[in-house]
């Protein structure tokens, strides 16, 4: 018989059983004449008994030794019944012990070799492709050689049936500890889709252009398209063929700008639908009023150009480098030929379809050595695309236009320098802007749901953490910190070991594995209310403030009085028109997710610690409106205790007071109103609208349908309700000071001390104030000028009006931001007082307000300047300040002097900002108490995650707000003071240290 074996599948690799009869089996020198099909046939019932049973097992084995072959091996008359798998463990009589599943021999022994018999309860790996190999060679050297090829090649289909099962199982298994209670091929089905939003997202905004255009114009409909539709559609088709003529003239060596070795690496379409998109973007979201400066948005552009280049280069590359092999091998045989296109292309579909970070930065570190784009580069870039759109993008004239006039075309954006004069009036900067036509600032409003949004919710749970830029999504850049550019911040993270970032990574998994939906009843209600206007639950009035008429006079006090309100007018509209655009782009996100099961967002940290979701529009950490759609998309029934904290978590939500009574006072609250919870619930716009009286009105909508179901179902404790349910700290910055200090009077009044009751710190801040103000009031305003404003506030005082200032003061809140927080306080409420008088009647309250502080909270206010003080004199040696918090994330302050660089491009002449060497002393100092108290929530919150993880809850942060279900309230309460008893149990404060810079 010939030595060479055919290629079974080794042991090692696969699970599985041996198959024998009942009978021990003894080897004899006379083969029996047993057809070749009777071992077919017993192949074919041990594999597929293997492919029934899926079987898991860990054990690998070897494989049967080449140098033993069956002579015989006597079945006896039973091997056509039920096949039976027995557990074997083969000794060798010659040598011993063997490996498991081997059985060998000496070579010189030329007796009659024989195996032991293999009773049961024997040990082995399982069932043995590679016997059965042995099997079929014994028997196939007594028979034809045609039938042992075939025989060969039928047991190799099977065994290789088996690889493709186990390699199910294998994903199987993957897939379990990824996305539990998930079907594998949903997963899958999601995850497709997941990489195609990520990879795809301009290119498919470019072909939705591009089909749209051609439509619209084949069909003659552009003018019946929303206007700003229609704009983008007249902009792109221009634009698209400028950037490829400058890309043909560098092609050809006849453009030779500092720009040309970038620009060329891109489509022109879809460069094109990127420097749209980002321009407009920068205008809706973070512009004054319809402009942005031009720095800022060249870089932009430039840096979203640069990462889509490098998504491009790759797969382009791929696909260049699968042909170069083809074309290779094509004097080869076909058989090669063809055997080596599989094999290629398998391995770039599979590295195509991973699409997991470690596998894409080894991807691009293979195909693309180019070194990342300098900021001058992006610069440069950015700053000719803008070029371009200027002289491409035209208002065109609407359809009902008159044709005797000329066409009133005229550009939609316009590049002009302004000048910001600083405090002293004796100094001004100068900065160059890009605003667009009024026309379009009309049609951004109503196009913002049109934008493309890369970073969206995922579809599947987030990849895990592994590391600095490993983990989140599949294929957009993701990193652990925003280090907004501070290079030693980032270089902390990234040589900070895996191990001592093990509990922040578990964390980050845990706040990114919470699976959302979009509550489908509150959207309905918050789109018809947008959809008439806005103005109701704390929207924004889709109309703007009429501007004040000129007076028609030349007193100047009027004029005075005239231009104050002009002033005040235009600053609401731009806030107004910053507004709607946020709240387009939050709706257009909820519209999008809607029909979706579940959603999920991936979570990273800041440079202090604290966890903030990727998505920046509609997520929990967002506005009431925000918090009011969402909802989990993973329900629990409300047990015994659900129902209870359902209802007190209502009155929380109503406030104005409500929140501050016990917790038997907000249920008895909430059983009061149950006439107006019912009517809310079912018709929330055409009943008494109960809802809008809430301090968080969406959100108590919410939580109004799902009490009203839970009250109306058959068993209120089987109601599986979705509802997250909110654990707040009070005053959490000062709850942190007092633990830091064992201040046991600021802890009782921030409720770290157990009482009947919450204590209301805001309240008691509030009181103080108003009896310092009653004693100012009783002074001659000739001797105390501030009388006048105490008298004018004496009614105003109460515990909102000094709540964000006391909320802040912990954070590094100055006078000017204490004075301006008061002041929109009182500007909401309509006082009789004038703009002038409002204006110092805040400078009064602020800093009466900040004296009430310090006379309350003298132990935080002296823990404050004492981390201020060890910050001014590690900063005076020119060092950030930097320290490791309890999780053990390394923190780097990142404030340091900017330097100006400057940069000529054909667009004007760039000024860019660059960290020096040099520290900011002042704010190292200032910046220090408020980052410090931030590193320590964000690490209680953590704590508090890892923990709710390990019991089986599902949990939300955010900050120092914990949410998860009804039902898992109590544990939730037992486990956040648990973990924060934890955290303080160490020194932290005789711990404090602060390693030099390396």
């Amino acid at each position: 018989m010939s030595n060479t074996k055919p290629p079974f599948l080794s042991l090692r690799e696969i699970d599985h059983f041996i198959f024998f009869n009942t009978t021990p089996s003894v080897l004899s020198s006379s083969p029996p004449m047993s057809p070749t099909v009777m071992w077919r046939n017993g192949a074919k019932q041990a594999i597929c008994k293997t492919h029934r049973r899926a079987l898991s097992s860990s054990a690998s084995l070897s494989s049967f030794s080449n140098a033993c072959s069956f002579q015989v091996l006597s079945l006896g008359q039973n091997f056509s019944e039920k096949p039976k798998l027995y557990p074997i463990n083969v000794l060798n009589p010659h040598l011993g012990l063997c490996t498991r599943g081997e059985i060998t021999r000496k070579d010189n022994d030329s007796g009659p070799r024989c195996v032991p018999s293999l009773p049961r309860g024997f040990s082995c790996g399982g069932f043995c492709p590679r016997s059965y190999a042995s099997v079929a060679e014994a028997v196939s050297s007594q028979t034809d050689l045609e039938e042992d090829v075939s025989f060969t090649e039928e047991v190799q289909e099977l065994v290789q049936e088996l690889r493709k099962e186990q390699r199910k199982e294998t994903a199987r298994k993957r897939w379990e500890r990824i996305a539990p209670g998930m079907g594998w091929r949903k997963y899958e089905m999601l995850k497709r889709r997941q990489v195609k939003i990520e990879t795809e997202a301009w290119e498919r905004a470019a072909n939705e252009y591009r089909e749209l255009l051609k439509e619209m114009c084949e069909q003659k409909l552009a003018p019946n398209l929303p206007y700003m539709k229609s704009l983008f559609l007249g902009w792109f088709e221009p634009l698209r063929d400028a950037i490829h003529k400058e890309q043909e003239l560098i092609r050809q060596g006849k453009c030779r700008a500092a720009y040309a070795p970038y620009f060329n690496h891109l489509p022109a379409d879809m460069t094109c639908v990127i420097t749209m998109h980002k321009l407009v973007g920068l205008m809706m979201t973070v512009g004054e009023h319809g402009s942005a400066r031009v720095v800022p948005a060249a870089i932009t552009i430039g840096d979203a150009i640069e990462q889509e280049i490098r998504i491009h280069n790759f797969l382009e590359k791929t696909k260049k480098k699968k042909d170069a092999k083809v074309e290779k091998s094509e004097g080869d045989e076909s058989g090669v030929v063809e055997k080596e296109q599989e094999k290629l292309r398998r391995k770039v579909t599979e590295l195509i379809r991973k699409q997991k970070l470690p596998a894409v930065r080894r991807i691009v570190k293979g195909y693309d050595e180019s070194r990342p784009w300098s900021q001058e580069a992006k610069a440069k870039v950015g700053s000719r695309l803008i070029e371009l759109l200027i002289h491409s993008a035209y208002i065109q004239p609407p359809a009902d236009q008159l044709c005797e006039g000329p066409p009133d075309i005229r550009p939609a954006f316009i590049h002009t320098v302004l000048s910001i004069t600083k405090a002293d009036k004796k100094t001004s900067r100068r900065y160059g802007v890009i605003k667009c036509d009024p026309v379009v600032l009309k049609g951004l409003e109503r196009s913002a749901r049109h934008m493309v949004i890369p970073y969206m919710p995922m579809l599947v749970p987030p990849v895990k953490w592994m590391g600095y830029d490993k983990g989140a999504y599949f294929f957009l850049p993701s990193y652990i910190m925003r280090t907004h550019g501070s290079k030693q911040q980032r270089e902390a993270m990234k040589i900070a070991s895996k191990a001592q970032l093990e509990q922040v990574f578990e964390a980050l998994d845990t706040l990114g594995g919470t699976k959302w939906r979009v509550n489908k009843r509150v959207l309905d209600v918050v789109d018809r209310i947008w959809n008439s206007g806005g103005r109701l639950a704390h929207l924004v009035d889709r109309d703007d403030v009429p501007l004040p008429e000129k007076p028609d006079t030349e007193d100047e006090t009027l004029l005075k009085k005239w231009k104050w309100k002009l002033r005040n007018a235009k600053k609401e509209n731009r806030e107004r028109h910053s507004l709607r655009c946020d709240t387009e782009l939050k709706l257009s996100v909820a519209r999008k997710m809607k029909d979706e099961e579940g959603f999920y967002y991936p979570h990273n940290v800041d440079f202090r610690g604290r966890a903030y979701p990727m998505h920046p529009y509609l997520n929990h950490l967002g506005s009431d409106m925000c918090r009011g759609i969402l909802e989990f998309a993973e329900g629990r029934p409300l047990g015994n205790v659900g129902l209870r904290w359902l209802k007190i978590h209502l009155a929380n939500l109503y406030a104005g007071g409500v929140d501050k009574l016990s917790y038997e006072g907000r249920v008895s609250f909430t059983e009061n109103h149950l006439d107006e919870i019912f009517d809310s619930a079912d018709k929330p716009l055409e009943g008494n609208r109960w809802w809008l009286r809430a301090e968080d009105p969406f959100q108590c909508l919410a939580a109004c349908i799902n009490l009203s179901e839970a009250l109306r179902s058959s068993s209120s404790e089987t109601y599986v309700s979705y509802l997250p349910i909110h654990q707040d700290g009070s005053c959490n910055g000062l709850q942190h000071y007092a633990a830091l200090g064992r201040d046991k009077l600021g802890a009782a009044a921030v409720n770290l001390m157990a009482g009947e009751k919450p204590a209301d710190v805001y309240s008691g801040i509030a009181a103080r104030v108003l009896d310092i103000m009653r004693e100012d009031a009783q002074k001659d305003p000739t001797s105390f000028p501030d009388a006048l404003q105490a008298r004018a506030l004496l009614d105003q005082v109460d515990r909102k009006l000094v709540k964000q200032t006391v909320m802040t003061s912990v954070y590094g809140v100055t006078y000017i931001g204490a004075r301006d927080q008061i002041m929109r306080r009182l500007k909401e409420r309509g006082t009789q007082l004038d703009d002038s008088q409002t204006f110092g009647a805040s400078c009064y309250a602020a800093k009466v307000t900040l004296t009430a502080l310090e006379e309350m909270f003298e132990a935080a206010r002296s823990i404050m300047s004492w981390l201020g003080e060890c910050a001014k004199i590690i900063a005076s040696e020119n060092q950030p300040v930097r320290w490791t918090t309890p999780l053990g994330l390394p923190v780097v302050q990142p404030y340091r002097k900017l330097g100006r660089h400057l940069i000529k491009t054909s667009l004007q002449v760039l000024t860019l900002q660059r960290e020096t060497e040099k520290v900011m002393v002042k704010r190292q100092r200032t910046a220090f108490p408020p980052n410090f108290v931030h590193s320590l929530d964000g690490s209680h919150m953590m704590m508090t995650a890892i923990a709710c993880k390990r019991a089986g809850m599902n949990f939300a942060g955010v900050h120092d707000s914990f949410w998860t279900h009804a039902c898992d309230v109590d544990q939730l309460n037992t486990i956040l003071r648990e973990k924060f008893i934890e955290l303080y149990d160490a020194p932290i404060l005789e711990n404090v240290s602060f390693p030099t810079s390396t």
